[in-house]
């Protein structure tokens, strides 16, 4: 059983004074002692704010860690005149940024857990982003006593959100205290190949990626298929791609399912991909589909293992 009990977490950005970064906090009471789960939301469609944090690549650099896309670090709750404090007033009536608030709120329930409490975090796209970095700046204010609670990191179609060095501090950490971090990229999705990994933005992915095929077919590698989405080899698979899920929309019902239909606004987006192939593989509905149709994590990583051992 799921318990919900943080509903509708909304929290400022204190560059845009805007409560434009929003999660949700559950519980797993099936598992013993129970998970907690903090899921962050992705970018609405028609919200401003949003997209203007998403294209905000500027960089802002880190001590001691790395250099990060400005913009999902103030979605986060980066200070505009302090940057980073390890503490800051979030009493009742105060300003309430998304980091604090919910590293609060997680070791407030991490207290009151029985010893061997845990919790992970997810979110889909600038909610995968700022998942990510909610763990790098624990690590980077040195917060061991939570880490060491931290089951793992997954997120949905998520961007690159650092550069090389970013990416081997995150390693290095993740490997420490032994948090699984899994990013999943869906078939052409455009979002998970952006800012670009070249000489000229420096951008680079880690960790593991599962990638699933529009067949919902998973394995795991180290950089998703056209890492950049704009090699001119991809162009014409990618076109056919996008006419197979457009036909796919139509028969999954039948294939899978009546609770696989999609909605007129998906067949839409489907429609609009067959113009910009990757966009409407950016929705949510394909990855929570790779998950229920798809191989298991587990089983796609002790396949990778057998393959190599063989």
């Amino acid at each position: 059983m799921l318990k919900r009990y943080n509903p509708n977490i909304q929290c400022l950005s204190d560059y845009q004074e805007e409560l434009s970064t929003q999660a949700i906090m559950f519980k797993d009471m099936t598992s013993n002692p129970p998970l907690i789960m903090v899921a962050f939301r992705g970018t609405e469609p028609f919200n401003a704010d949003q997209w203007r944090t998403d294209f905000d690549i500027s960089w802002y650099e880190l001590p001691g860690v790395g250099r990060i896309h400005a913009g999902f670090m103030k979605a986060l709750g980066l200070q505009k005149k302090t940057g980073w404090p390890k503490h800051i007033d979030q009493s009742p009536g105060r300003r309430q940024f998304a980091y604090y608030t919910i590293r609060e709120k997680l070791r407030k329930e991490m207290e009151g857990a029985a010893e061997g409490g845990r919790f992970a975090v997810a979110g889909h796209s600038l909610g995968g982003a700022v998942a990510i970095l909610f763990a790098a700046v624990l690590a980077a204010h040195g917060e061991e006593w939570l880490l060491e609670r931290m089951e793992g990191v997954y997120t949905f179609g998520q961007p690159r959100v650092g550069d090389e060095g970013f990416g081997d501090f995150m390693e290095e950490k993740i490997r420490v205290y032994e948090v699984k971090y899994l990013r999943y990229v869906y078939g052409n999705d455009m979002v998970p190949r952006l800012p670009y990994d070249d000489p000229v933005m420096l951008y680079k992915h880690f960790g593991r990626c599962l990638y699933f095929n529009s067949c919902y077919k998973g394995k795991e590698v180290r950089e998703e298929p056209n890492k950049n989405y704009n090699s001119l080899l991809w162009a014409i698979p990618k076109s056919l791609n996008a006419v197979w899920e457009l036909i796919r929309s139509f028969i999954i019902p039948y294939t899978e399912g009546p609770e696989y239909k999609e909605g007129w606004f998906l067949r839409l987006m489907r429609v609009v991909g067959l113009v910009i192939p990757g966009l409407s593989a950016h929705c949510p509905q394909d990855y929570v589909n790779a998950t229920r149709l798809g191989p298991s994590p587990s089983q796609i990583l002790v396949h990778q293992e057998g393959r190599k051992h063989d």
